[in-house]
């Protein structure tokens, strides 16, 4: 027998490795696009072992908690719950504040557009603009809007907006604006991040993106809709992140052992979040009915868990970056063993933890400014208050932004070393005659080149 007639039969029988760095043709007559996983057989069982069962534990979850569809319900016609229609300003001229009772409202009584602001001055001049509903049944219909100059938003002629439709009110009061229609500047944006995706990334990238679609499939048909159902949202979160999780990380990263190891480590980061938050949120009491927002939820669905509905929230944002994580770490082992396939898991281990100790440091960062970004007008109203810090963190508000960012940092943190472990475990199993036969395999093939890596 040949020195190179072992490995080609050792890939034949392995799943298609991904194409990530380090990829490249073992030898010139390989079936593979990358190299073998180096991993033996009986491992490969182990991680199915795992995988498949879990795998069809989420299945039966997606069907026994699959919702029929949102419920319906009356209309409040309060924030998001109200029938919107698009409409188009079509004139708007300058008139007197006074001579259109501004002080006491607009005269068709009409929500001031850009709502929350001060009481207004009856001084000065207002614009009062002509609105033409474009959709619904009362297309081509027109109605007016007075807009006060010290407004946060101003109407322009031209201009395309979103109305309120509120059909128990008189007629001469049932439109009102309420936002500006944003769809054109929104989806230009999705485009060009879309080709900077498939342009940097190319296949990758477009699976990238086909990933992050059924993500979204998975948000909008699944989860929301099974919680309003009145589902638990700890449960409902957990089967549909784990969805997410396995259908993302094998749709961009390819059905290999490096992957599975990956999903093996989040899975064990997030049950470790789950846990933490259940914990932290009983032990803090926080109810998860904050704003005007959860306030609403509540009000509409008052059988949902408010404070489940939080922790299914701490997961499912903790997901996306763990996978970043998991990943990057798997890969970093794997390149790590092949630069060195002698090196133990040890070995492996250490000089695969010295990385992720940096990748700690930038995501945990990440992690808190982004949350810290989100809650940045609730931190300025606190500021203005002159509150202490120890009354800032007390507050249920910031106790939730709190609770959030440290259970998913912890969560990160602990896919480090969890992930990098089982990675260096899997990478270097014992593999009989795989450290004397890679290099007499490849050498001849290379021509006396040398093992070749691609970098």
């Amino acid at each position: 027998m040949t020195p190179p007639s072992h490995p080609p039969a050792r890939s034949a029988s392995e799943p298609l490795p991904d194409h990530g760095p380090g990829g490249g043709h073992v030898h010139s007559h390989s079936h593979s696009h990358g190299p073998a996983a180096p991993v033996s057989r009986h491992l490969r069982r182990v991680i199915a072992a795992i995988l498949i069962p879990f795998t069809a534990a989420v299945v039966v979850g997606l069907v026994v908690l699959w919702p029929g569809g949102v419920p319906p319900h009356n209309r409040s016609g309060v924030g998001f719950d109200r029938q919107t229609q698009q409409a188009t300003v079509t004139t708007v001229v300058a008139v007197d504040c006074t001579s259109v009772n501004a002080s006491g409202g607009p005269p068709n009584g009409n929500a001031p557009t850009g709502g929350g602001s001060a009481p207004q001055r009856p001084d000065g001049t207002c614009k009062k603009a002509t609105v033409r509903v474009d959709t619904g049944k009362d297309k081509g219909r027109t109605f007016t809007e007075i807009v006060q100059p010290d407004q946060s938003r101003q109407l322009h002629e031209g201009e395309k907006v979103v109305v309120a439709y509120e059909p128990s009110a008189p007629k001469e009061l049932q439109y009102s604006v309420t936002d500006v229609d944003r769809k054109f500047p929104m989806a230009l944006l999705a485009g060009i991040f879309a080709v900077a995706v498939v342009v940097v990334g190319r296949m990758r990238g477009v699976m990238a993106l086909v990933a992050l679609a059924v993500s979204f499939l998975v948000l909008s048909l699944f989860i929301l809709p099974a919680i309003l159902q009145g589902a638990n949202p700890l449960l409902v979160a957990v089967v549909g992140s784990s969805a997410i999780m396995l259908i993302a990380l094998y749709m961009c990263h390819g059905l290999s052992a490096r992957t599975s190891v990956a999903v093996l480590g989040t899975l064990i980061s997030l049950s470790l979040i789950g846990v933490l938050g259940s914990e932290f949120i009983d032990w803090a009491a926080l109810t998860g009915n904050t704003d005007d927002n959860t306030g609403l939820i509540h009000g509409l669905y008052p059988h949902i868990d408010m404070s489940g509905l939080l922790l299914a929230g701490v997961i499912i944002g903790s997901l996306g970056v763990l996978d970043d994580v998991t990943v990057t770490q798997t890969s970093a082992v794997w390149e790590l063993h092949e630069a060195n396939p002698s090196m133990g898991w040890r070995g492996l281990y250490r000089a695969g933890i010295r990385i992720g100790r940096d990748h700690i440091a930038s995501v945990v960062n990440t992690l808190v400014l982004a949350y810290a970004g989100a809650a940045l007008p609730l931190l300025l109203l606190f500021s203005i208050a002159q509150s202490s810090v120890v009354s800032v963190a007390g507050s249920e508000l910031v106790a939730e932004e709190i609770v959030r960012t440290l259970v998913g940092s912890i969560g990160l943190v602990a896919s480090v070393p969890v992930t990098t472990v089982l990675a260096a475990v899997v990478v270097s199993a014992d593999r009989p005659g795989r450290a004397d036969a890679t290099p007499a395999a490849v050498a001849p093939a290379r021509a006396g080149r040398g093992r070749r890596r691609k970098r």
